[in-house]
Parts: structure tokens; C-alpha cells; sequence
């Protein structure tokens, strides 16, 4: 159980033989137990189940627990007796009930029908009624029933209710039947109406086919022309549209090639454009160079020339000496401070100079310095820049480096991997070879067992088909025996005189096939009556028959008089209108009229009917003179010639002067007799027939058997083995994924590989292009960096020794100063002649000085010169070169120039031309459309007028086909095609308004006039099979009960004698004559009482009374398990101890299931089942055998002990 009402989790009870007892306090659910247990039975009932509606049974959950969405209960009972119909010794029933309202039945786990379970356990009293289930209230169910539903118990146990059901549906068709049977007499006669109009419809439309066959055959001829004519020019077009289509093919691919071609020219000239205008500045800067550089010199050469002219251009004064000796006598003193002043002087002018040289060398040192650094930081951002740029492209290559180590590796583990997986491969291919090699003596075992098997099972088949059918046979001919034995039976006057005669005509009469009707005529009523011994028999039988008013007699006197010789033939004269002749007489005729007329057709009368018996000479006397002939042309001859009577195969009557005839019965009595003969040998037959082919059916059985138990072993051993092969193949499956997907790893890794090895000699190129490039400039003749070092030292001494200089002026300026001030106040009034005298060495001083300035910057010029000449053919030769190489680039540049404006014109041209076919592809999709629209129209028309495929139409009816005439295939010609179809279109006109469907509706009225004939005749048939289910049900439901009934009542008195001792009950039946129908009273006479209405018992006598009942059921008719619910509450110790009793003779044929609270039921319990409700609201089961926990005693041990405590 799970999720059953109170047992939500899952709960597994098993019950051992014997007594089980389920106990625990009330509302622990234990009469859950119960319901479970018809539940999974079956039951519909939700009241039955303590329950509203079906829900109910679903475990609706508590305050702890939720509800859950479904109930399952699953029954499984021990088979290993047999005595359920199926072939299992477990046998497991399971119900399940979904919240929504779904359920489910299983039988051992396959889906089964409610139905099917029912009647499962019907047959061992395990009805839809439940009555092996005793409830609470179920007692006064059985006291307060109806005496119907107490036979309904015992019907249940019996195992007669699928019988009834069985009477009860045969009963419900039969009453279908008869609705059925009369609507199908009514159409059949509506359509045998209908038939005749309905034929000449059908034949118009019959003629109308032919021709709407012709106009179809021209129509599809003449479509598939068209469809043809259309696919031909569809085909040329797209044998066009593909020339097209390559044309812009090669067109794009010239293109995106030009495309390719200019973005490398692009790429190739943007590369370029960057070198020519570097190299234009480069050359620019040298021819600027070279303008100063030749201003330099001319500066320079001009300098000198100025400082030569100078030189030679100076004035001379008066000399020095001169003056100092005419001064030398007036003035010594001045002389003295006049020399000082002078030196003094020149020492100002040394300084000056000093300081201006110095000066002037710190600015050239600044300049030049400038200059460099300038060069130099140009250089260092040079070197930066290509030193960044060779460390970028050494990262990368030591990242690469790294990759293609990783790759490495990676490859080398793929191809470790691969070969591991190929060897793995090639291992278990090894053993699928191994394993599926040879002869597979196995399939082929198997496959001659289910070809055996298969052999035997149509043979089977053959053999149950043969033995169904020849059991058919042999019912429809009981059948048919048995009507022709009724419809011989005599009736009316002929069965009254039967009984006071000797016997009937007929059974002297044999006639041959054929002739019955005609016997029958030529005997007359004779045939029909009955046989007496003597005239005053006869005369005796027809006063009787007079009397009694019991109709017109026919009877054949055995022994007629002798006085009356022809009396027997008078009789058939005057029935017959004969003219009176005796026997030899009219035979002689006969034998004379045969002689004459010799017919192949006719037999003389006493040939064909032979005539045996008491009556064969009396009936002779009719035949006497008779000749019997197939028809009435024969007979006509016969008369001519002279015959005295004939008498014809359809039962006319002819003599010269009379005859009788026209329709007459098929049925005549002879013939009956004749078929109920030929219909009993027939029958005895098809029994033997029946008898051979039940033995063959047997014999096909064991063989049937026989062969599947071999292929099943041999199937056995097939599954294993190809389930080895097939677990080998998975594997190898498995293992070549696993080698497929090394494989690809390994050559992608060899791919990436590749890429590398690529990118490191890319890298690597350009690495070596820059170290060459850095190395360049590194190893340039002039070294700057050293140069820039002397220069800043040469300033750093040329600014020291400017700042010395000025140091200098202004100290020698301060003794100047110093020395005139003393001068002016010492010399006085000779100042005049002192300047004149020091103003001439002042000026001679100048003038040597100037001279020697002139001469050191002389030799400066033309060392300014020189260097500047050196420094112009430097720029020279570096203006030359660069000029060369920009003109190498310009011209680089111009033709990649000139090769783009190339490159662009093919682009242009190709995508004009490719406009071009643009537009004609365009058009002629246009055509194409046009061309499919049109075929897909002629298509459509060949699908919506003809029914028929395009592709179809063309290969059946296209212009390649011969079209067949009367004269036989000629070729396709489209004109007389038309003219075909316009010839069949007038005829069809001719024809008018057509019934299109008259041929159909006349084969479906005869096909369906068939169909009514055959099912009247099913109909009769099932309805005589279903009557005999009937009668057949009701004589074995008759005879079950009857035996039920009486095995019940017996037992009920035996119980309830056991339950009241001293007591009398019994069962008594409402309507004993009619064991069908008839209820089942109970009458009870506890000791002491003499009343017998279950309404005056006490309670307790009321339930032991229903007890005995139902035990009485149980003991007459045993069932495998019962279950009671509380039965025994409402008994005193004495009426227990009896029950107890009870329940010990059920427990011998019996398992039972008691739920209780009595000590005393629960120690004659071989197993105890405790139920409890736990905190969460959910039942939980434990269990104890009785066995091991109580000494080992046997039942009657302990059923002793039981009484004596009683």
C-alpha cells in the first residue's frame, strides 16, 4: 500500500497461512486494510469504501505531512495450485488511482482492464461483490437481503456470474437482432427496387466511360505535349542560365582577384609614400646644409679679404718716442704716471678682449652643443623607438616560442593517445572478428527453429482452422439434419393416422437424385400417407378419421383384395383421371413408345424409384405404365409415341387426356427425404472429419509446443551471444570516436604547429630587419655621444673662462681708475701734452693689437673656411645619395601609382561587365519565371483536370509514346490528337445529362444486395448459435446451482447446529421449481425457541445466524482467502468460543484475515499484524508469528486449552 488512505508511505503486509489477526486501537487504520483489499479487487463503490467519492482514498495529508497525488495498492496472491486461469504461480494485481482522476490495473506489471481482473478472480468466488470480505455491517446486509441477493452470495462463490453475464449479453444481442434483422429484410427488398432503373444508368455510363476514356487519353497527350515543349525550352534555358551563371562566376573571381591585386598595391604604395617623403625632408635638409655651408665660406673668404684690406689701410701717427723726449724733460713725473695709465689701459684692453674671445667661444660652444644634443636626442628617440620595437617583436617570439612547445606537446599526447586508441581498436576488432566469425552455427539454429516454429504454427493454424471449420460443418448440419427431420415429421391428419397405422409411404420409396419432384407427382398423395395391411383397415382408419374431424387421410393399402385387382390403380386413376388399364398392359405401351422414340432425357418410373417394404407392391401399381422425363419435350414425345403417362423432372402430370402442372414446390416431401438422407451422411462424416482433425490439432499442439520451447532456447542463446556482439560493437564504436577525436586533436595541433612555425620565421625576419637596422645606427662614423661630451666640457670652460674675463675687466677697470685719479692729481697743468703723448702709444698699442686680431681671425676664417669646405663636399655627396634614392622612390611611387590607376580601370571593367550579366541573368530569370509559371500552370491544370503528375504525365503520355488505335501504335501526331479529342468532346455532347456514379451505384446496390443476403443468412444463423448459448448457459447454471444450492443448505445446517447446539436451521428455496430464479429464505430456531423469523432473534443470534450463512457459502464453496472486519464484537464468550471453532475448520481450505480487539481471537491467530497511527497522522505495521514467541504447540494443543478456559 502507498498512499492509501492513512498509509501514506509504503506498507507491505504478507499473510501466512492460517488465522492472521490485525489488531490496534480504534481509528489506527485497520479497516483500511479492508478497503485496500477490495480496492485493488475492484470495488466502484466509494461508499463502500467509507468514502464520499473515489478521492477519498488518496492519503489527504495532516498538519505534518502534505497530501499526496495518487493511491496504489498491489494484491499478489500464491498460484502455485493453479487455481487462477493464468499461467503464472505469483500472481500480482495493483490499482492505482490518480488525484485527477486517472486510475490504472496491472496484472504482474502489464496494463489490464478492470474487466479483465474480475473475471480473473471470478472463477475462484472472488466476485465483484466481494462477499470473501466481511465489513463492518456487512451482517445486517445479509439479515435485511432480499432472498435474490442471498442467492447472489452463493451465485458469486459458485462462479456462476460470468455465466450470467455471459446469458445476459447473448439475450441483449438477440434483442438488437431483432431490429437489425428487420431493417435488413426491408432494405434488401428496397434494393432489388432500385436494381432495375439503376441499370440502364449505369449502362449509359458505361458507354460514356469509354468515350470520356478517349477525350481523357487526347487530353493527356496533347497536356503532356505542351508540358514537354515547355520542359525542353525550360531545360535549354537553364543550360543558358548556367553558362551565365559561370561567365559571372569567372567574372567575381577576376574581380575579387583585381580587388586582391589593389589592396596589396595600396598597402605596397602606403608603404612607399612614407620613405619618399622622409627622404624628400632628408634631401631638402642636405641642400640646406649645403646653402649655409657655401654662405659659410664666402662669409669666411670675404672676412679675410676685409682684415687683409684693413692691415694695409691703418694711419700712422707720431711716434711715441718722439714725444716722450720732448715731454721727457718737463715732465718726468707724468711720464712716470702716463706709463702706469698706459699699463693700466692695456690691461683694460687685454680684458676687454679677453672677455670678448671668451665671449664669443661660449656662444660658438652653446651653438654647436646645441646642435649635437639636438642630433643626439633625435638619435636616442630613433633608438628608443626601434629598441621598443625589437623588444615587442622578441616577446612575441618568445611567446611564440612557448606555444609551439604547448603545441608540441599537445601533438606529441594526441599522437600518444591516438596510437593507444588504434591499438585499443584493433584489439577489440580482433574479438568482434573472433566473435562473429565462422558458420554462426547459432543464428542459424535459431533461424531453422523459427522456421520450424513458424511451419508448426501454420500447421497449427491449419489444424485449428480445419477442426473450427469442420466443427462449423458439423453444427450447421445438426442443424440442417435437424430441421429436414422436423420438416418430415408428419402433421395435421397424416401424424393422427400414423399412430392407428402400420406406418408411412415414404419409407418405402427410394428415389434417384434428380427425380424427387417427379416421384412425387407420379405417386400422387401416396407419398405423403400412411400404410395399411388390409382394405378393412383403410375403411376402419377413414370412419375414424371422419369422426374425429381430423382431415383428408392418404393411405396405401398394403394387401388389397383379391375381387380388386386394380383397385389401389382406380384410385390413382381417379385421382389422376387415368383411363382404366391393367399394369402390364400400360408398361407394354411404355416399352413400346420407348422402343419407338428412343429418348436420352426420360427413365421408366419403377427404374428410378425403387420401392422396398410392406407398400411396395400397392405403390407399384402407381408407377405402372409411367415413364419420368426431363422436361415437357420429351414428355410430349413419349405421349406421342404412345406412352400411357409421363411425368417431368419439375412435377407435371401428363397422359393423353389429362394432364397437371405449372408451378410446383421445390420442397416436395421426397426430396426433403433425399436431402435429410444425403445431409445425415454428410454430418456422419463431418464428425469423423471433426474427430480426425481435434487429433491432428492435438498432435499440432505438442509440436507447436514442442518447437517454441526450442526456439525460445535457441533464442536465448542468440540474444546472449549478440548481446556480447553488440556490447563488443558499442565499444569499438566508442573507441573509434575516441581515436577519431586524437586523430583530429593531433591534426589540428600539427595545424597550429604550422601557423607557428610560420608566425616565428615571420617574426624572426623582422627581429633580424631591426637588429640590422639598430646595428646601423649604432656603428655610425661619428661619434656623437663622444663629441657631445668633449662639447659640454668645452663649454663648461668657455663659460669659465667668459666669467673670468668679465672678472678680470671689471679689476682692471678699478685700477684704471684708481691710477688716473692719482695722475690728474698729480700731474696738473701738463695734461695736455701727457694725453697727446699717451694717446700716440695708445693708438700705435691699438694698432698692433687690432693687427693681431686682424691676423687671429684671419687664421680663423681660413680655418672656417676649410672646414667649411669639407663640410660642403660631405653635404654633397649626402645631398647625391639622398637624391638618388628619392628619385628611386618617386619612381617606386609613380609606378604604384600608375599600377592602381591599372588595378582601379580592371575593377571598373569587370564591374561594368559585371552589370552587364547582372542584367542579363536578371532577364533571363524573367524568362525563367515566365517559363516556370507557364509549366507550373500546364502542371496544375494536369493535376486539377486529369488527376495526374506532371513527371507522370510526360513519361506515360509524353510525344515519345506510341498511341495505341484499333489497328494498332502508331506515332504522335498532334493534330489528329485534336481532332480526336474534338470528336470525343461531340460524342460525350450526344450523350446528354450522364450519371457519372450509376456504374459505381449498380455495383454497390448488387455488392451491398450480396452483403444484406449474406448477413439475412448470419443473422438466422447467430441467431439459432446465441439460442443455443442460451439454452446451454441455463442448463450449466442449472446444474451448478442446483449442486451450490444443496451443498449450502447442507453445510448451513451442519454450522449452524455448531453455532447453536441443539439448535434447526435450514434454507429453503422460494421457487424450488425454478432453480434459475428462485431466492434463498433462511430459517433459524435457536434451542429453546420455536420461532423461525430472523426479525424476532436477539442481535447476537441475528449475527451468528448471518455467520452461519455466510460460513456455510464459504465451507460448500471454498475461496482462497476471506477477510472479516470486527465480526465478532457483539458475542459473549460462549458464542465466541463457537465462532473460533468456526474459524478453525475455514482455516483448513482457507487463508484468514480477522481484524479484532478479542484476546481470545487474537491467541488462536497463528500471525498478529499490530497497527498504530503515529503523530503525523500515518499508520505504520509491525508483525509477530505466533510460533516464536509461544511454545510449540499445535493448534489443537491450543484450541484445548481454549475450551477448557471456556
Amino acid at each position: 500500500m502507498r498512499g492509501f488512505k492513512s498509509f501514506a508511505t509504503s506498507t507491505s503486509m504478507r499473510f501466512e497461512p492460517g488465522v492472521n489477526a490485525i489488531v490496534g486501537p480504534n481509528g489506527s487504520g485497520k479497516s483500511n486494510v479492508v478497503d485496500a483489499l477490495a480496492w485493488v479487487m475492484g470495488e466502484q463503490g466509494a461508499k463502500n469504501l467509507r468514502g464520499g467519492n473515489m478521492a477519498d482514498v488518496i492519503f489527504a495529508g495532516t498538519a505534518k505531512r502534505p497530501a499526496l497525488g495518487r493511491a496504489e495498492v498491489s494484491l499478489t496472491i500464491d498460484n502455485s495450485d493453479g487455481a487462477l486461469p493464468i499461467d503464472y504461480t505469483e500472481v500480482t494485481i495493483t490499482r492505482r488511482l490518480f488525484r485527477n482522476g486517472g486510475s490504472e490495473y496491472e496484472i504482474n506489471g502489464t496494463s489490464a482492464r478492470l474487466l479483465d481482473i474480475q473475471e480473473l478472480l471470478s472463477d475462484t468466488g472472488m466476485g465483484r461483490e466481494m462477499h470473501v470480505i466481511i465489513g463492518q455491517g456487512r451482517l445486517d446486509q445479509v439479515l435485511t437481503a432480499t432472498p435474490e441477493d442471498r442467492r447472489g452470495i452463493i451465485e458469486e462463490a459458485a462462479g456462476v456470474l460470468k455465466h450470467r453475464r455471459r446469458k445476459e449479453k447473448a439475450l441483449r444481442k438477440l434483442e438488437n437482432m431483432k431490429a437489425s434483422f428487420t431493417r435488413v429484410e426491408d432494405l434488401a427488398a428496397e434494393l432489388r427496387r432500385q436494381l432495375g432503373p439503376l441499370a440502364k444508368q449505369a449502362d449509359a455510363a458505361r458507354r460514356s466511360q469509354i468515350i470520356q476514356a478517349t477525350e481523357r487519353d487526347a487530353k493527356c497527350r496533347l497536356l503532356a505535349d505542351d508540358l514537354a515543349q515547355q520542359s525542353a525550352r525550360m531545360e535549354s534555358g537553364l543550360a543558358d542560365g548556367a553558362k551565365l551563371e559561370e561567365m559571372r562566376a569567372e567574372n567575381r573571381a577576376q574581380t575579387a582577384r583585381v580587388r586582391d591585386e589593389l589592396a596589396a598595391a595600396e598597402e605596397n604604395a602606403a608603404a612607399l609614400s612614407p620613405r619618399a617623403r622622409l627622404l624628400t625632408d632628408q634631401w631638402q635638409q642636405a641642400g640646406s646644409l649645403q646653402e649655409r655651408f657655401r654662405s659659410l665660406i664666402q662669409l669666411a673668404e670675404e672676412r679675410q679679404r676685409s682684415l687683409r684690406a684693413a692691415g694695409h689701410t691703418g694711419q700712422r701717427g707720431e711716434d711715441p718716442a718722439e714725444t716722450r723726449r720732448r715731454a721727457k724733460a718737463a715732465r718726468a713725473e707724468e711720464e712716470k704716471l702716463e706709463a702706469q695709465a698706459s699699463q693700466a689701459r692695456d690691461a683694460l684692453t687685454e680684458a676687454i678682449q679677453a672677455r670678448e674671445e671668451a665671449e664669443e667661444t661660449e656662444r660658438s660652444a652653446d651653438k654647436e652643443y646645441a646642435t649635437i644634443n639636438r642630433i643626439v636626442a633625435d638619435r636616442r628617440e630613433d633608438s628608443a623607438r626601434l629598441a621598443g620595437k625589437i623588444n615587442a617583436v622578441r616577446s612575441r617570439l618568445e611567446a611564440l616560442e612557448d606555444e609551439r612547445t604547448r603545441v608540441i606537446k599537445e601533438k606529441e599526447s594526441a599522437a600518444t593517445r591516438a596510437k593507444d586508441a588504434a591499438l585499443d581498436v584493433s584489439g577489440v576488432e580482433d574479438d568482434l572478428a573472433v566473435s562473429s566469425s565462422g558458420d554462426d552455427s547459432l543464428a542459424a539454429a535459431h533461424e531453422e527453429s523459427a522456421r520450424y516454429l513458424s511451419e508448426v504454427r501454420t500447421a497449427e493454424g491449419a489444424a485449428r482452422a480445419a477442426l473450427t471449420a469442420s466443427r462449423e460443418k458439423v453444427a450447421s448440419l445438426k442443424a440442417t439434419v435437424e430441421t429436414l427431420e422436423l420438416s418430415l415429421a408428419p402433421e395435421d391428419a397424416t401424424a393422427w393416422a400414423l399412430e392407428r397405422a402400420a406406418g408411412l409411404a415414404r419409407d418405402a420409396v427410394t428415389v434417384e437424385a434428380g427425380w424427387e419432384g417427379a416421384a412425387e407427382a407420379a405417386l400422387g398423395g401416396a407419398a405423403t400417407g400412411v400404410v395399411v395391411e388390409t382394405l378393412a383397415d383403410a375403411v376402419d382408419l377413414l370412419r375414424e378419421a371422419s369422426e374425429s374431424n381430423a382431415g383428408l387421410v392418404d393411405i396405401t393399402i398394403a394387401a388389397p383384395t383379391a375381387d380388386a385387382p386394380g383397385s389401389a390403380n382406380e384410385a390413382g386413376s381417379t385421382a389422376s383421371g387415368w383411363q382404366r388399364e391393367t399394369a402390364a398392359a400400360r408398361d407394354a405401351a411404355l416399352d413400346a413408345a420407348f422402343a419407338a422414340v428412343k429418348p436420352e432425357a426420360a427413365v421408366r418410373a419403377r427404374e428410378a424409384i425403387r420401392l422396398e417394404g410392406l407398400a411396395a407392391d400397392s405403390l407399384g401399381q402407381f408407377l405402372a405404365g409411367t415413364a419420368l422425363a426431363a422436361d415437357l419435350v420429351t414428355a410430349r414425345a413419349l405421349l406421342e409415341a404412345g406412352a400411357p403417362r409421363v411425368v417431368t423432372a419439375g412435377g407435371a402430370d401428363l397422359s393423353a387426356w389429362h394432364a397437371r402442372g405449372g408451378e410446383v414446390s421445390a420442397a416436395s416431401v421426397l426430396a426433403r427425404q433425399a436431402r435429410y438422407e444425403e445431409a445425415r451422411e454428410a454430418l456422419e462424416a463431418a464428425e469423423e472429419a471433426a474427430d480426425d482433425a481435434a487429433v491432428e490439432l492435438q498432435e499440432a499442439q505438442v509440436e507447436l509446443e514442442s518447437a517454441r520451447a526450442e526456439n525460445e532456447k535457441t533464442g536465448a542463446e542468440l540474444n546472449a551471444r549478440d548481446s556480447q556482439l553488440a556490447a563488443q560493437t558499442a565499444q569499438l564504436g566508442a573507441l573509434r570516436q575516441t581515436l577519431a577525436a586524437t586523430r583530429a586533436e593531433e591534426s589540428r595541433a600539427a595545424e597550429r604547429l604550422a601557423t607557428i612555425e610560420e608566425d616565428i620565421r615571420g617574426r624572426q625576419e623582422k627581429l633580424a630587419e631591426l637588429q640590422a637596422r639598430e646595428n646601423a645606427q649604432e656603428t655610425d662614423p661619428q661619434d656623437l655621444a663622444a663629441k657631445l661630451e668633449e662639447l659640454a666640457a668645452a663649454k663648461a670652460d668657455a663659460a669659465a673662462a667668459a666669467k673670468r674675463a668679465r672678472h678680470q675687466e671689471t679689476e682692471t677697470r678699478l685700477a684704471l681708475r684708481t691710477k688716473e685719479e692719482r695722475f690728474r692729481a698729480i700731474v696738473g697743468k701738463a695734461d695736455a701734452l701727457e694725453r697727446n703723448a699717451q694717446a700716440a702709444e695708445e693708438r700705435i698699442e691699438r694698432e698692433a693689437r687690432a693687427a693681431e686680431r686682424r691676423r687671429e681671425a684671419e687664421a680663423i676664417a681660413q680655418n672656417v673656411e676649410t672646414l667649411a669646405r669639407r663640410a660642403l663636399g660631405v653635404t654633397g655627396e649626402l645631398h647625391r645619395r639622398v637624391e638618388e634614392e628619392r628619385a628611386g622612390a618617386e619612381a617606386a611611387r609613380s609606378e604604384a601609382d600608375s599600377h592602381l590607376a591599372r588595378l582601379r580601370r580592371q575593377i571598373d571593367e569587370f564591374s561594368a561587365r559585371g552589370r552587364e550579366l547582372d542584367d542579363t541573368s536578371h532577364r533571363r530569370e524573367l524568362v525563367a519565371a515566365e517559363q516556370r509559371l507557364r509549366y507550373q500552370q500546364l502542371a496544375q491544370k494536369a493535376a486539377d483536370e486529369l488527376g495526374v503528375e506532371a513527371e507522370t504525365l510526360i513519361e506515360e503520355f509524353g510525344p515519345h509514346n506510341l498511341v495505341p488505335t484499333a489497328d494498332g501504335e502508331v506515332a504522335y501526331v498532334r493534330e489528329e490528337q485534336e481532332q480526336r479529342l474534338a470528336k470525343a468532346q461531340r460524342q460525350l455532347a450526344r450523350l446528354g445529362k450522364i450519371n457519372p456514379l450509376a456504374l459505381e451505384e449498380h455495383a454497390a446496390l448488387e455488392e451491398r444486395q450480396k452483403y444484406l443476403s449474406d448477413q439475412l443468412a448470419d443473422l438466422k444463423k447467430t441467431r439459432a448459435d446465441l439460442l443455443d448459448i442460451v439454452q446451454d448457459i441455463d442448463a450449466r447454471v442449472e446444474m451448478i446451482m442446483t449442486s451450490a444450492l444443496e451443498d449450502v443448505a447442507e453445510k448451513f445446517t451442519e454450522v449452524f447446529a455448531t453455532l447453536f447446539p441443539g439448535g434447526e436451521g435450514r434454507l429453503v428455496l422460494t421457487d424450488p421449481a425454478d432453480v434459475l430464479t428462485t431466492g434463498v429464505e433462511i430459517e433459524a430456531r435457536p434451542p429453546g425457541k420455536r420461532v423461525k423469523r430472523l426479525s424476532l432473534l436477539s442481535g447476537g443470534e441475528r449475527s451468528l445466524t448471518a455467520i452461519a450463512f455466510l460460513v456455510a457459502t464459504f465451507m460448500a464453496r471454498p475461496s482462497p482467502f476471506y477477510v472479516m472486519d470486527e465480526v465478532e464484537a457483539a458475542l459473549d464468550d460462549v458464542n465466541l468460543s463457537r465462532l473460533l471453532e468456526i474459524f478453525r475448520m475455514l482455516q483448513k481450505n482457507s487463508q484468514l484475515l480477522i481484524i479484532t480487539h478479542q484476546k481470545r481471537t487474537m491467541e488462536v491467530a497463528d500471525t498478529l499484524y499490530g497497527i498504530s497511527m503515529r503523530e503525523d497522522g500515518v499508520s505504520t505495521v509491525v508483525s509477530q508469528r505466533m510460533a516464536e514467541v509461544l511454545p510449540r504447540t499445535t493448534a489443537e494443543e491450543r484450541s484445548g486449552t481454549t475450551a477448557k478456559r471456556t
